[in-house]
């Protein structure tokens, strides 16, 4: 996965890079808000230059966000990149509050995460990576790798998790009324 990463202290953004990195993704790290989103626009100009204008533009797989950076806070990057990219992933890691953040990310009207700082490495991990999505998905016995290989955004992935629930529902609903 290509992930961009705005966080301002450098020993955390060495944990992350090295955390992510360690699983083979890459890591473009910038220290501020503004930098942040110079490096958006300007992948996502290079990405909306070699696609097919019908296809969902992700110029990176995540966006990890904190809230509070200098020149430009997370909340004002997320509303300008969900602007000219309403599908992209953002991930907030963040040490704010949970009201304050969780208020604050309500005014994108998009779905955004949130990780609360402080997070193990591995918690970062997961949320990148969709493993709670995944694991949900094995318990429903869906080959994983297949998935996996398939290469869904998030929210495709997550539509494939919501149909397979209902599914599996309407099916157990079905085996409940067969008893009777």
């Amino acid at each position: 996965m290509k992930i961009l990463l705005a966080e301002d202290h450098k020993d955390t953004a060495i944990v992350y890079k090295a955390a992510l990195g360690d699983k083979g993704h890459v890591v473009v790290h910038m220290t501020n808000g503004e930098g942040c989103l110079k490096v958006y626009h300007n992948e996502f100009r290079i990405a909306t230059m070699h696609s097919n204008s019908k296809e969902y533009i992700q110029p990176f797989d995540a966006v990890i966000l904190d809230y509070n950076m200098p020149r430009m806070n997370g909340l004002e990057v997320a509303k300008e990149i969900l602007a000219v990219n309403p599908h992209q992933r953002i991930i907030f890691a963040s040490a704010y509050l949970q009201d304050i953040l969780i208020d604050s990310i309500n005014q994108l009207n998009q779905i955004v995460e949130i990780l609360n700082k402080p997070f193990s490495e591995q918690e970062l991990i997961d949320k990148v990576e969709d493993n709670s999505i995944y694991s949900e998905l094995k318990e429903l016995n869906v080959n994983i790798d297949d998935l996996k290989n398939a290469n869904f955004r998030r929210e495709q992935l997550r539509d494939v998790l919501d149909i397979l629930k209902k599914q599996k529902e309407r099916e157990d609903n079905s085996s409940v009324l067969a008893v009777y």
